[in-house]
């Protein structure tokens, strides 16, 4: 598993990048997918999550909707058209950091 040190830094790109690619999601669905795809090593609490998509809103990168499933509201989160354009820099962004990181490391 994933330090929770290294994921909290990181949510923000995971979740634009996740939100880019599947398109709109509610919460507990990205918390399985980012599960699933990482072979359980990113494990994520809601309490971790929620903070991240909200703050995202609340710049409007993400717009949300609700609806009722099974006679329970859930809430639907998707990338504006500024949240798409922020997710391309920031994925960018991201992968530079990789690549810097790995260099530093690998000397």
């Amino acid at each position: 598993m994933i330090s929770r040190e290294l994921i909290k830094g990181t949510l923000k790109y995971l979740v634009m990048n996740l939100l880019q690619k599947e398109g709109r999601m509610y919460g507990y669905k990205i918390t399985q997918v980012l599960d699933e795809k990482s072979s359980g090593r990113v494990k994520l609490t809601f309490a971790a999550l929620y903070p991240v998509l909200h703050k995202l809103e609340a710049v409007g990168f993400v717009k949300t909707e609700t609806e009722n499933v099974n006679n329970r509201i859930r809430k639907y989160y998707t990338l504006t058209e500024t949240g798409k354009k922020e997710a391309i820099l920031l994925l960018n962004e991201f992968n530079e950091y990789l690549n810097q990181m790995q260099s530093l490391v690998n000397k």
